[in-house]
């Protein structure tokens, strides 16, 4: 126990360990509040003695500083918030497992809002994080908006974005090459024999992502000489059901293609289950390809052939952007553009 300007607290013959304020640690080591300041946030020089003797009463005590307190002295709150459209979408947690990495790494702590895909939950989340004065923000949105952007630019934030429709903007991303990814796909399956190739796109019609891949996968096709059609492209979502319902519709309207390509592994997933349940084999019957490279991709039987997006050093490298113009760094690059891979499994087979 220590004993400093013969000053203790105790309870029941020790020092207290829970509700220890910082005037109570001051006490023990025989400064002032401000000089137990100073040591905590490292603020001003003190003595080597003075230093080690208030750390000394802090460990004894347990004394936790109260990070509101410790934020006004400071001016940083030590918080970063994420803000995500679905926490159990495996894309995202694969993404926040990156981010988190890396939060942790630099000493700060995550408030992570879960918006559900609801513009309005976003835009609330955006005010939400403002509030409780993080200092920077990474924001995954299946789509981007001005509204999205203009928000956080009245903050004051620092953000990054991953989105769909983020290449749209102005602002800093990250991503993959989204053209050259569903291009090396869509040669990779006309490689291993199949002519008749169904794409179906997890997003909207109208979004620069769905532009960019439909203009992969058609420039694979026309520079292999096979005809495009049109009917054999379809839109859907990234869930499970959307993937199932959009294969189901396709084999009701009689069309059995060599492969399908969905840009979403989930939906792959769903698409896969659609075949099964009308009667066909994957991939004997109908190859399918997906687009993350998520853990259910592993999981799922057939293992799903996928185009690997490095999910997690997305998340890692968006969080690195933001505490670098947090600690006002230079940024080499708006747009931050990762590798691709493809990753070949079970679910597609060689065309005999």
């Amino acid at each position: 126990s220590f004993l400093y300007n013969d000053t203790r607290i105790k309870q029941g013959g020790s020092i207290m360990k829970n509700n220890v304020t910082i005037k109570d640690v001051a006490k023990l080591a025989g400064v002032s509040i401000s000089t137990v300041s100073r040591v905590i946030n490292d603020s001003k020089p003190v003595t080597d003695e003075v230093k080690q003797r208030v750390l000394d009463v802090i460990k004894e005590t347990g004394y936790v500083p109260n990070p509101l307190a410790r934020s006004l002295v400071t001016k940083k709150s030590k918080l970063l918030g994420v803000i995500v459209p679905e926490v159990s979408d495996s894309f995202v947690n694969e993404i926040v497992n990156g981010i988190e990495c890396v939060t942790k790494m630099y000493g700060y702590d995550i408030l992570l809002a879960n918006t559900y895909s609801e513009k309005s939950q976003e835009l609330k989340s955006i005010d939400l994080l403002k509030a409780k004065q993080v200092e920077g923000i990474v924001m995954i949105s299946w789509t981007l908006d001005e509204d999205h952007i203009k928000s956080i630019n009245n903050s004051g934030i620092p953000a990054t974005y991953i989105s769909k429709t983020a290449q749209t903007f102005d602002v800093y991303t990250v991503s993959t090459n989204n053209e050259d990814a569903t291009y090396d796909m869509t040669k990779y399956l006309i490689d291993k024999g199949h002519k008749e190739i169904a794409l179906i796109m997890t997003s909207e019609a109208d979004t620069i992502l769905e532009t960019e891949r439909r203009r992969g996968y058609e420039r694979a096709l026309t520079d292999n000489n096979i005809a495009i059609n049109p009917d054999i492209i379809r839109y859907g979502n990234t869930d499970h059901d959307n993937g199932y319902k959009v294969m189901a519709e396709l084999l009701d309207e009689g069309i059995k293609p060599d492969a399908v390509f969905v840009t979403g592994d989930e939906a792959a997933i769903g698409a896969i289950n659609a075949i099964l349940d009308k009667g066909y084999n994957v991939p004997n019957d109908i190859s399918v390809a997906g687009f993350n490279n998520t853990k259910l991709s592993k999981m799922y039987r057939p293992k799903l052939t996928t185009v690997g997006q490095p999910l997690y050093d997305m998340g890692a490298v968006a969080m690195r952007m933001v505490i670098k113009m947090i600690n006002g760094e230079t940024l080499e690059e708006k747009k931050f553009v990762l590798p691709y891979e493809i990753i070949e499994r079970e679910s597609v087979i060689e065309k005999k």
